[in-house]
Protein backbone atom coordinates (compact mmCIF):
# COMPACT_ATOMS: atom_id res chain seq x y z
CA UNK A 1 0.00 0.00 0.00
CA UNK A 2 2.95 2.28 0.83
CA UNK A 3 4.34 1.65 -2.46
CA UNK A 4 1.08 3.00 -4.29
CA UNK A 5 1.00 5.73 -2.67
CA UNK A 6 4.76 6.91 -3.28
CA UNK A 7 4.47 6.11 -6.48
CA UNK A 8 1.32 8.38 -7.04
CA UNK A 9 2.98 10.96 -5.51
CA UNK A 10 6.31 11.00 -7.31
CA UNK A 11 3.88 10.43 -10.32
CA UNK A 12 2.06 13.93 -9.80
CA UNK A 13 5.21 15.41 -8.68
CA UNK A 14 7.36 14.15 -11.36
CA UNK A 15 4.33 15.53 -13.61
CA UNK A 16 4.64 19.11 -12.41
CA UNK A 17 8.05 19.81 -12.92
CA UNK A 18 7.98 18.20 -16.17
CA UNK A 19 5.21 20.64 -17.96
CA UNK A 20 6.87 23.06 -20.36
CA UNK A 21 7.56 26.75 -19.81
CA UNK A 22 4.76 28.33 -21.81
CA UNK A 23 5.80 30.41 -25.03
CA UNK A 24 5.77 33.68 -25.81
CA UNK A 25 2.44 33.73 -28.00
CA UNK A 26 3.48 36.98 -29.80
CA UNK A 27 7.20 36.62 -30.39
CA UNK A 28 8.01 34.83 -34.04
CA UNK A 29 7.14 35.46 -37.76
CA UNK A 30 4.25 36.46 -38.63
CA UNK A 31 2.83 37.44 -42.03
CA UNK A 32 0.02 40.51 -41.56
CA UNK A 33 -2.08 41.22 -44.66
CA UNK A 34 -3.86 44.66 -45.13
CA UNK A 35 -6.35 44.55 -48.17
CA UNK A 36 -7.64 47.40 -50.12
CA UNK A 37 -4.65 50.29 -48.82
CA UNK A 38 -4.62 53.13 -50.66
CA UNK A 39 -1.24 51.13 -51.71
CA UNK A 40 -3.47 48.31 -52.80
CA UNK A 41 -3.51 45.08 -50.66
CA UNK A 42 -0.39 45.30 -48.93
CA UNK A 43 1.46 42.05 -47.35
CA UNK A 44 3.91 42.78 -44.18
CA UNK A 45 6.70 40.18 -42.81
CA UNK A 46 6.78 40.73 -39.38
CA UNK A 47 9.80 39.63 -36.96
CA UNK A 48 8.74 39.77 -33.32
CA UNK A 49 11.46 39.05 -30.83
CA UNK A 50 11.63 39.41 -27.28
CA UNK A 51 14.82 41.62 -25.54
CA UNK A 52 15.06 42.66 -22.20
CA UNK A 53 11.13 41.65 -21.30
CA UNK A 54 9.63 43.75 -24.23
CA UNK A 55 8.84 42.70 -28.03
CA UNK A 56 10.70 44.59 -30.38
CA UNK A 57 10.90 43.89 -34.26
CA UNK A 58 10.55 45.34 -37.25
CA UNK A 59 8.29 44.62 -40.74
CA UNK A 60 9.07 43.70 -44.10
CA UNK A 61 6.90 44.89 -47.08
CA UNK A 62 6.83 41.75 -48.82
CA UNK A 63 6.34 42.51 -52.60
CA UNK A 64 9.29 44.95 -51.89
CA UNK A 65 11.68 43.73 -49.61
CA UNK A 66 14.56 45.98 -51.02
CA UNK A 67 12.65 49.08 -49.64
CA UNK A 68 14.10 47.82 -46.29
CA UNK A 69 12.40 46.61 -42.96
CA UNK A 70 10.30 49.36 -40.73
CA UNK A 71 11.48 49.63 -37.56
CA UNK A 72 8.89 48.58 -34.52
CA UNK A 73 9.37 51.45 -32.40
CA UNK A 74 7.28 50.26 -29.18
CA UNK A 75 4.73 46.94 -28.70
CA UNK A 76 1.90 47.04 -26.16
CA UNK A 77 0.65 43.86 -25.61
CA UNK A 78 -2.00 42.57 -23.34
CA UNK A 79 -2.85 38.45 -23.28
CA UNK A 80 -5.84 39.22 -25.84
CA UNK A 81 -4.14 42.17 -28.06
CA UNK A 82 -1.14 43.90 -29.12
CA UNK A 83 -0.86 47.52 -30.43
CA UNK A 84 2.56 47.86 -32.72
CA UNK A 85 3.81 50.98 -32.96
CA UNK A 86 6.32 51.76 -36.18
CA UNK A 87 7.80 53.96 -38.86
CA UNK A 88 5.26 54.54 -42.03
CA UNK A 89 6.44 54.54 -45.52
CA UNK A 90 6.33 58.68 -45.19
CA UNK A 91 8.79 58.39 -41.81
CA UNK A 92 5.80 59.38 -39.12
CA UNK A 93 5.06 56.61 -36.36
CA UNK A 94 1.85 54.56 -37.13
CA UNK A 95 -0.07 52.16 -34.87
CA UNK A 96 -1.76 48.55 -35.77
CA UNK A 97 -3.82 47.01 -33.90
CA UNK A 98 -4.22 43.27 -33.59
CA UNK A 99 -6.16 40.44 -31.40
CA UNK A 100 -5.99 37.06 -30.82
CA UNK A 101 -8.70 35.25 -32.84
CA UNK A 102 -6.66 31.24 -31.96
CA UNK A 103 -2.88 30.22 -31.48
CA UNK A 104 -2.52 31.20 -35.28
CA UNK A 105 -4.37 33.85 -36.44
CA UNK A 106 -4.38 38.05 -35.12
CA UNK A 107 -7.23 40.22 -36.68
CA UNK A 108 -7.34 44.16 -36.09
CA UNK A 109 -6.57 47.11 -38.08
CA UNK A 110 -4.52 49.77 -39.16
CA UNK A 111 -5.73 53.27 -40.73
CA UNK A 112 -9.39 52.12 -40.78
CA UNK A 113 -8.55 49.06 -42.65
CA UNK A 114 -8.79 45.50 -41.87
CA UNK A 115 -5.88 43.92 -40.80
CA UNK A 116 -5.25 39.99 -40.29
CA UNK A 117 -2.02 38.12 -39.21
CA UNK A 118 -1.31 34.26 -39.56
CA UNK A 119 1.71 32.71 -37.94
CA UNK A 120 4.74 31.33 -40.37
CA UNK A 121 5.74 28.09 -39.71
Amino acid sequence: MCSVLCFLIFGVVFNGFSQAAPTDFYAGKWEISVPGSPRGDVVFLMDLMRENGKLTGSLVDKADPASGARKIVKVEESAEKLIIYFESSQGDETSMELAKVDNDHLKGSVHNFEATAKRVK
